[in-house]
């Protein structure tokens, strides 16, 4: 079976398949033929195991125990159970300072919110954690540098292979050797590859770093 039909029958997206591979949550047979990955019905139930449990929110950590036998599905879920009540504590104490909030008249300007941010570090240092958005605020800005980068990269790259094309063909009689010309052209032009490359991999550890945004599938 091939990963589009794995796709379709379990509602995983190949992303997050090949994902799972890589963290060794599931591991399929390689066809002898074509080396293709190989799923069966054995990888069809590890998939749904993994999607049952990871729309309950379990780590993806807690899922590689339980398939190891390091711990019992009970115990998985037992722990699991203990992160959920903690979770719970911490989203009705946010939902207190909310309601809190609402009654207040006036508008923004009037609040003064030292008060209630050394009322939440207290509440944080008792264990309550709350939904911290500014984290992701700036994640948009890790892209720009490599992006800016790349472009500049390439378009150098390219303005150079253009302007040696360029000044061959208006003398084409003074023009080293072909190959000479090819290696000439080629240098640049494995640069912009380098650089292509070089971005891909950084996107992916940007996105690795992100809060592991993977494991919130």
């Amino acid at each position: 079976m091939k990963i589009n039909e794995v796709e379709a029958l379990v509602g995983i997206t190949k992303k997050n398949i090949r994902f799972y591979e890589e963290r060794g949550l599931l591991s399929p047979r390689r066809n002898s033929e074509n080396g293709y990955r190989d799923y069966g019905e054995a990888e069809l139930v590890v998939l749904r195991q993994i999607k049952l449990l990871r729309k309950l929110g379990v780590p993806l950590e807690e899922i590689r125990k339980m398939q190891s036998g390091g711990i019992t599905l009970g115990d998985g879920m037992r722990r699991h159970l203990v992160t959920l009540e903690r979770e719970q504590r911490s989203l009705e104490q946010s939902m207190e300072l909310c309601r809190q909030l609402k009654d207040r008249k006036g508008t923004l300007e009037t609040l003064d919110a030292r008060e209630l941010l050394e009322e939440m570090e207290h509440m944080e240092r008792e264990g309550t954690t709350f939904l911290n958005r500014q984290v992701g605020d700036t994640r948009h800005i890790r892209y720009v540098a490599p992006a800016v980068v790349t472009v500049l990269t390439v378009l150098l790259m390219a303005g150079l292979i253009g302007l040696m094309l360029w000044g061959f063909s208006i003398d084409a009689a003074d023009a080293p050797p072909l190959l000479l010309i090819v290696v000439l052209v080629m240098l640049p032009a494995v640069v912009i590859v380098g650089v292509l490359l070089a971005l891909i991999q950084r996107v992916k550890e940007i996105q690795k770093g992100e809060a592991e945004d993977a494991k919130n599938y």
